[in-house]
């Protein structure tokens, strides 16, 4: 259990949404329980989100680290209906950075180190003026990694748009990224979000000393080679990269705030066949147009395959309008589905609004399927509980992650055309629920993510690369600690 020598206690600071909430608790619980050490999670929190509510409610209880949540400042006067969800970010945790550096200041446990998540870096000024070693958290894969962190080489050698260029974006190292895959804030060099986007990550990989990031040698030994020694990489990554995953909720951490809603879908599930049900999310804030969902329904009606669909109104104005948000539940019977939808479905289909317990889905016996939207938590969720995926990226990262799990990894597959790019028919659903449910590429599925998840647990388990990944980040700190750079109070 116990790697480390003494406790050691660090801090973690998490940006808002459910997207970094999430695996920062994660990281923070593996940290308290795998490594003996003492964990407070700083939270800066939107204060908008049901779920999120509920999920830091649950991390209270959980009992084996400390949250303390900060409430983010009021930004409505630097922002308009038209400032972008990442943008958004960047500046609500900008804003904030003084109360966290107060409430760093104020505690009566020094910290030994502070691991920072994606989106705040910039407190990692904060670590340096407290003399704290420093790290930072991407909990994504090493691929997104290695594009964002030459992103400003990109900016200076491509002209015009990213999205218009005719070549896939070539990564030292790394295989190249299609310029449609790149993630949302590089889709518009013109707006302010992909400035606030190279800035933030800037100076993540230029001042931190070391990078951790969810995912493991096995699934990406490319990439990490690249990120470790391609000389122009490294140039950029002037700090150790350190894979600790995957990193998912263990059961108990799940919310519970919905505790009758959870118990009937488990119920529902108790009673089906093993591996016969096609679990549909897409995430704690992806949402479909009224058309794709209007079509999404009629194709999983056409497949006749028992399915638990997580479903909230549509939205014609972008995907992840719901991300500061989510958990807002709706009325009973959704207006937007089909009209004699839930009817006709209700033998083999079961309907769940806005938000559910997708940890115990997943891993109950019953789920031989994920359509998700790939993010990079939902999408080793289901890598670790065995589970083939029907990939449907939205937003964010996630058409980059799709592709590694449809053409690298082989565990998933997905529409001919990106969903946000054109509505996707329902016989191509309906065919792509049968592909992975029914048919046989769906027994080659699950073969090549049966072998994914044994060399997961083998990374995490006692002497596995990303177990000693971690033990490494700590000699880091009890080393640093020792050479006197910790607990200095200005």
């Amino acid at each position: 259990m116990g790697s480390s020598k003494q406790l050691l206690h660090i801090g973690i600071l998490s940006s808002p949404g459910l997207g970094h909430i999430i695996p920062v608790v994660t990281l923070g619980n593996r940290l308290a329980t795998f490594h003996n050490v003492s964990v407070t999670v700083f939270v800066i929190t939107s204060g908008s989100s049901v779920a999120e509510t509920e999920i830091l409610k649950s991390a209270h209880k959980s009992k084996m680290i400390d949250v303390v949540e900060i409430p983010a400042v009021d930004i409505s006067n630097l922002i308009d209906s038209n400032t972008k969800t990442v943008t958004q970010l960047c500046m609500l945790v900008r804003e904030t950075l003084c109360v966290v550096k107060s409430v760093i200041f104020a505690m009566k446990h020094l910290l030994d180190a502070l691991i920072v998540d994606i989106f705040t870096t910039e407190a990692l000024s904060i670590a340096k003026e407290f003399g704290l070693p420093n790290y930072v958290y991407i909990p994504t894969n090493a691929w997104f990694t290695a594009l964002t962190v030459y992103c400003p080489v990109l900016d200076k050698e491509i002209e015009g748009q990213y999205v218009d260029h005719k070549e896939p974006l070539k990564i030292p190292g790394c295989k190249p990224v299609r310029p449609e895959d790149v993630s949302d804030p590089l889709l518009d060099r013109n707006d302010q979000v992909y400035r606030e986007y190279l800035k933030v990550l800037g100076i993540g990989f230029c001042l931190s000393d070391g990078i951790l990031m969810n995912t493991w040698e096995d699934a990406e030994a490319g990439s990490l080679k690249a990120l470790r020694e391609n000389e122009i990489l490294k140039a950029i990554v002037k700090s150790p990269v350190y894979p600790v995953g995957p990193l998912i909720r263990p059961e108990q951490q799940i919310i519970d705030g919905d505790d009758d809603g959870n118990n009937s879908v488990l119920n529902w599930l108790d009673k089906q066949i093993p591996n016969s049900v096609l679990y549909i999310s897409f995430g704690s804030g992806g949402t479909l147009s009224s058309k794709q969902l209007t079509e999404l329904a009629f194709g999983l009606e056409l497949s006749h395959q028992k399915f638990i669909w997580v479903v909230r109104p549509p939205s014609e104005d972008g995907a992840d309008k719901l991300y500061f948000t989510t958990g807002d539940q709706g009325e009973n019977t959704p207006e937007y589905l089909p009209e004699g939808f839930q009817t006709r479905t209700k033998d083999f289909g079961l309907v769940i609004q806005m938000w559910t317990d997708q940890t115990r889905i997943l891993s109950h016996p019953s789920v031989g399927g994920f359509l998700t939207h790939c993010g990079w938590n939902s999408s080793i969720e289901s890598i670790t509980n065995g589970l083939p995926m029907i990939a449907w990226p939205l937003y964010a990262e996630q058409r980059q992650n799709a592709t590694m799990l449809t053409e690298e990894l082989r565990v998933a597959v997905g529409p001919k055309v990106l969903p946000t790019k054109e509505v996707v028919e329902r016989e191509e659903i309906e065919q792509l629920v049968r592909m992975v449910m029914q048919y046989k590429e769906g027994i080659e599925l699950k073969e090549n993510v049966k072998k994914l998840k044994m060399s997961a647990e083998k990374a995490l388990s006692i002497g596995g690369s990303s177990h000693d990944s971690m033990c490494q980040v700590l000699k880091d700190i009890e080393k640093r600690s020792i050479h006197g750079c910790k607990n200095i109070k200005v």
